[in-house]
Order: structure tokens, then C-alpha cells, then sequence
């Protein structure tokens, strides 16, 4: 498959893959697993690779690019890279360093694609999530449009070829939007997107200022402590989901995919199954008719499985609004 064949182009007039392997694991899963998965995604087919400074794996990803680089099956320019400033970064200073420090990690001069994780600024220091006495999440007080232009200057330093967003809902969005002298629109939104979540309005809003979505937990997501609500329905055992994999005689993930592709988001598959990794690449080898389309449409439920729950009670908290 040629990936060049399916990507999408970004207001800034960048290439990015529509189908991108997700790199975020359990913390038990051993690191050397995300090298080997990221390796095996490479030999698939994936030539978009989304990471993050929380992830504690750049070293070993970025292991797995240079060495596929090395072994001549791709070269950088094919490979499309994203990372993202984590909460404790926010004040503008500190932005570029950290960036810095995570292509240091990666050995990569520049990352193809920079985001601000989530709006919600945490106190700085080195803890991820900074707490008080009290066990409570220490917040810091930025102005997100001031992080936005530190990340515009790491755009103009050439350190990432494009700049976008994560977890913004509409009004944080529009903030970013109508920020006098705004140099570069976030070429990207990424946030929870699937059947039971489909994020219908937020779409809209995006592609009416140019913006791509970006899914991810778009095969209901594991189940990671603290920060997804395990309760939550078993995404891939929905049975109208299962009735038309049958039908298509695909599997339930691959379905979810490609309904996610064909309302024109761009989509983060994750998996350390080599097996699952290739079935993944493969849903750019059938079409769903427009009353499938419709029919899945019918499935959201505005479930959300990844509630990040230790963010809950900052004033930004973006969840409980739709869009």
C-alpha cells in the first residue's frame, strides 16, 4: 500500500497519514514491547506514529523509527511523528526546552506534529501530576493563548512542522482562534472519538475552521487505572458492530476504523499484536455502504471511556461539555 495515497493536508499545507499507530501503554507493559510494536508497525505499513512526553517510551520509539530508518525500509521524510506538551509545560518558558528534551529523546532534529495535551495547566516541577498535602492536583494559572505562541515559535524554529491541540472542546478552541495576532491556526484537535462517542458536532465545528479530528480511544481503549472509567461497555462486543463485521467479513476493530476514516477523521489504532497491527492496516481495502454509515451513526451514546479523572476538578476540565 502506498501510505501517501491516504493522507489528509493540514491548514498549513502539511501531509498527515489517516490512519496513525498509537503508542501509549499500560505501565506495566514492559517499554521494550512498545519498541518491537512500534517496529512491527513500520514492516505493516503505519508511517504515523503518535507519542507523548507522559508516555515515558520516546527513547525506545524513536529507537524504532532510526532503526527501520537504518535498515533502509523507510526514511524520515516518510515518517510522521507526533508528540505532545504535557500539563506541568504550560508557562511559556518552558515549552521549547521540553521539546528539546524530547527530540533528544527520540534523536530526531524536529517532530512533524507538537500538541498541547490537554488545556488544563498544572504546577511545574517534576511530578506529572504535582499535589499538595492534601492529596489534591496542584493547578497553575496560564493564559493557554501564551502557550500557543511559544508553541508557534517552536513551529518557526523548525522544531515541529506543525502545531495543534488535544482534548479542547469548542470554547477553548475559539479561544485559541480569536487570539489577536494569531501567527498559526492548531492544525489538529485530537480527543476520545468512536461509535459510542462520535463527537458529531465537535467534527463540524473543526472542519468549518479547517481543523482535522484526531481520534483516539476509537477502539473503546484499555483500561487504565484512574483515568478511564471501568464500567463502561466492551466496545468491540457491540452486537450491531458485530453483525456487520460478519457482513463485511471484516473484524469489529476494523469496522470501527473504517467508519471513523470515512467521516474524514484521522484515526490512532493501537496494538502490540502483530497479527492485529497488519488487520489494522487493512481497512483501506473496503468501503461501508452510506446505510451502514447511517446505522453506526445510531450506536453513540456520548460514552466516554477515558474520563481523566485526576484532571476532573481543574477549572478547564473539558469533558463535560459535548463540544
Amino acid at each position: 500500500m502506498d501510505h501517501k495515497t491516504y493522507c489528509v493536508k493540514l491548514n498549513d499545507g502539511n501531509l498527515m497519514p489517516a490512519l496513525g499507530f498509537g503508542t501509549a501503554r499500560k505501565w506495566e507493559v514492559p517499554k521494550i514491547e512498545s519498541l518491537e510494536a512500534t517496529k512491527l508497525a513500520i514492516d505493516a505499513g503505519f508511517r504515523h506514529f503518535d507519542s507523548a512526553y507522559t508516555y515515558s517510551i520516546e527513547e525506545e520509539v524513536g529507537l524504532a523509527i532510526r532503526s527501520k530508518i537504518a535498515e533502509g525500509i523507510v526514511q524520515r521524510k516518510e515518517i510522521f511523528y507526533t508528540s505532545k506538551l504535557w500539563c506541568t509545560f504550560h508557562q511559556p518558558e518552558l515549552v521549547r526546552p521540553v521539546l528539546e528534551d524530547t527530540l533528544r529523546k527520540l534523536q530526531l532534529d524536529y517532530v512533524d506534529l507538537y500538541v498541547i495535551h490537554f488545556p488544563m495547566p498544572l504546577k511545574p516541577g517534576e511530578q506529572l501530576l504535582p499535589k499538595g498535602e492534601d492529596g489534591k492536583v496542584l493547578y497553575d494559572t496560564v493564559d493557554l493563548c501564551t502557550t500557543w505562541e511559544a508553541m508557534e515559535k517552536c513551529k518557526d524554529a523548525g522544531l515541529a512542522k506543525s502545531i495543534g491541540v488535544s482534548n479542547f472542546n469548542r470554547r477553548q478552541l475559539e479561544m485559541i482562534l480569536n487570539k489577536p495576532g494569531l501567527k498559526y491556526k492548531p492544525v489538529c484537535n485530537q480527543v476520545e472519538c468512536h461509535i459510542y462517542l462520535n463527537q458529531s458536532k465537535l467534527l463540524d465545528f473543526c472542519k468549518s475552521k479547517d481543523i482535522v479530528l484526531v481520534a483516539y480511544g476509537v477502539l473503546g481503549t484499555q483500561r487504565y487505572e484512574n483515568w478511564v472509567n471501568p464500567d463502561t461497555p466492551v466496545l468491540l462486543e457491540d452486537p450491531v458492530l458485530c453483525a456487520l463485521a460478519k457482513k463485511y467479513k471484516r473484524s469489529p476493530a476494523q469496522i470501527s476504523l473504517r467508519y471513523l476514516l470515512q467521516r474524514e477523521i484521522v484515526v490512532l489504532a493501537k496494538s502490540f499484536s502483530e497479527k492485529r497491527i497488519k488487520e489494522n492496516m487493512q481497512v483501506f481495502e473496503f468501503h461501508l455502504t452510506p446505510e451502514d454509515m447511517k446505522t453506526l451513526d445510531g450506536l453513540n451514546r456520548n460514552i466516554r471511556y477515558f474520563t481523566a479523572s485526576p484532571l476532573r476538578g481543574h477549572p478547564n476540565y473539558p469533558f463535560l461539555d459535548e463540544y
